[in-house]
């Protein structure tokens, strides 16, 4: 988002899933009047980190796109997570 102050429609918006933004709406607007701003304030919040991740994940795949290596660092817990997957289907689930 740009340097423009957050509002209700922006921040509906920027969640993109229209599921999230029906939430944040039904809480926005049962809200009483002397919890608006935090509740603004906590939706502002995870506006702004959705938005920060939509454009990180931008970044990356046009890094992927360009051939390059994503910048940061990353830790491959590939080995992790397939032990934790085979030891829950050793319990019987899906």
């Amino acid at each position: 988002m740009s340097d423009q102050p957050w509002t209700i429609e922006s921040i509906r918006d920027a969640l993109g899933n229209p599921a999230l933004a029906q939430r944040f709406l039904g809480e926005i607007n049962r809200a009483p009047a002397h919890e608006l701003l935090a509740v603004f304030a906590k939706w502002e919040r995870i506006a702004k980190d959705t938005v920060a991740a939509v454009e990180r994940g931008r970044e990356l795949a046009a890094a992927e796109a360009r051939g390059e290596e994503p910048a940061g660092e990353w830790i491959d817990v590939t080995d992790r997570v397939l032990t934790e997957a085979d030891r829950i289907r050793a319990r019987g689930a899906a």
